[in-house]
């Protein structure tokens, strides 16, 4: 956003983000008490939902039948994935809290998909009942599953896993399609290709198919190449069937994230032109579709505020030692080449900080010395009391919390800012209280270990 003063040019304004954190410090939200909190810009979420459902548009316009499954495991908070409902998202599960957490959110179980490679037999038969699609992931998962359709027959959506064995992206770790992923049928190994077309065939049931080749760090031709792969075994399998045994491809998601400016870049409509150009025939309408997207859709939106505690220096460089590490950015801390974060320095007021830029450290309060969210980073130098704020943190950074150092969870708020500037709060997470923290912790077995002589 821009702003104007009359016989100047323009210069730019405060930005909502500038406006959220400001208001975020003059109510409390951020203080000495509550000295870090992530902060969620609603309506850019809101944006990112529509710019998803517009790209796939031309599937659903014309009547081919498409679920947009946000990967709950990005923000595993149950008023996050009930503003995506209302924007006509489903969810992605994968663990038995993450279903729980949809439901709670009041996600259908015709819009939930069941992905994990360590379903119990408890977790796959509550599925079943309720209708929940399940992405099979291996051999002994879909014998499990035989005998559990056998005993009590579903009509829940089912389909494989495969890996196409395509390779890996810059994050080895982000990376589902090498040589030895641990996730689904890996696809290139010997007979692994005719035993996934055999288990189609003897079993109607079988009517989808899920292929996932990585998330941040993958480009988007070999994003678009693990489709193909999975779109060429569907189309094998039907002609095989003689019939269209196969209706639905879920392609995962994974679409990353620019962590370097506020450009959003790649887009969703990117990916679609090279699935175009990689994969036409997945836009002849003979296929349902299923999309996991997370990160891309919260990342842009997120920001984590941390009172700094102290400044101080040492070697000769400045500290900033603030409220937000390991427990809140905590790959950035422990990979910070292949998660970098941006840093904006805000001022005691939640004012952005002006100055000449200073190479510095932004520490965080875990006992360990490589607790840094950034390091020699030019930034206006920061002083007790200012405000360090994490940028693009709308996924993860939000919900998974590492316990390090026992430090309690952070409340999350939801903000939008509306033409005037003023700014209105939701909460979405109160701030763990260190009583929560001790119950959490085995308060109430104190004196139980004491027992046993």
């Amino acid at each position: 956003m821009t702003g104007l003063t009359t016989g100047s040019p323009t210069v730019p304004g405060p930005t909502d983000r500038d406006r959220a954190v400001r208001a975020a410090v003059e109510r409390g939200l951020v203080s000495p008490a509550t000295p870090v909190a992530g902060l969620l810009d609603v309506a850019g979420v809101r944006r990112s939902a529509a710019e998803l459902r517009s790209t796939f548009a031309e599937f659903t316009e014309a009547g081919v039948p498409v679920l947009h499954a946000f990967a709950v495991k990005a923000a595993s908070l149950v008023p996050v994935l009930r503003l995506l409902a209302d924007e006509g998202l489903g969810c992605e599960v994968a663990s038995p809290g993450e279903l729980a957490l949809a439901r709670a959110a009041h996600v259908p179980a015709r819009r939930t998909v069941l992905d994990s490679p360590a379903k119990t037999p408890a977790e796959l038969r509550e599925a079943l009942a309720l209708g929940i699609a399940v992405n099979i992931d291996n051999p002994e998962e879909l014998a499990r599953v035989d005998a559990l359709v056998a005993s009590a027959p579903t009509g829940a959506p089912l389909g494989l896993r495969v890996n196409p064995q395509l390779g890996g992206g810059s994050i080895g770790a982000m990376s589902t399609a090498t040589d030895t992923s641990k996730f689904g049928v890996a696809l290139r190994d010997e007979g692994a290709r005719a035993w996934v077309v055999r288990a189609y065939l003897d079993r109607p049931w079988l009517t989808r198919l899920h292929g996932h080749v990585g998330s941040q760090g993958m480009a988007l031709p070999l994003m678009a190449d693990g489709v193909r792969a999975l779109f060429d075994l569907a189309e094998e399998i039907n002609a095989q069937a003689g019939r269209a045994q196969v209706d639905t491809l879920d392609i995962g998601g994974g679409l990353p994230v620019n962590f370097a400016s506020d450009r959003v870049t790649p887009t969703y409509r990117e990916y679609v032109e090279v699935l175009r150009e990689r994969v036409p025939g997945l836009f002849r309408g003979r296929y349902g579709l299923v999309t996991e997207f997370g990160r891309s859709l919260l990342a842009k939106h997120g920001t984590v505020v941390a009172r700094v505690e102290y400044a101080k220096s040492a070697g000769g460089r400045p500290i900033a030692v603030t409220h937000a590490g390991a427990q809140v950015a905590t790959r950035t801390v422990f990979v910070p080449d292949a998660w970098p974060l941006r840093v904006a320095a805000y001022d005691a007021r939640g004012l952005p900080k002006e100055g000449p830029p200073v190479a510095q450290d932004v520490a965080g309060p875990c006992c360990f010395a490589g607790d840094l969210v950034a390091e020699n980073r030019p930034l206006p130098l920061l002083e007790s009391g200012d405000h360090a704020a994490l940028l693009d943190t709308g996924a993860y950074y939000f919900s998974t919390h590492f316990a390090y150092n026992s430090l309690p969870r952070p409340g999350v708020y939801g903000y939008t800012a509306d033409p005037s500037g003023e700014v209105r709060f939701a909460t979405v997470r109160t701030p763990q209280t260190l009583e929560e923290l001790t119950a959490e912790s085995g308060g109430a077995h104190g004196e139980e270990l004491r027992t046993l002589r």
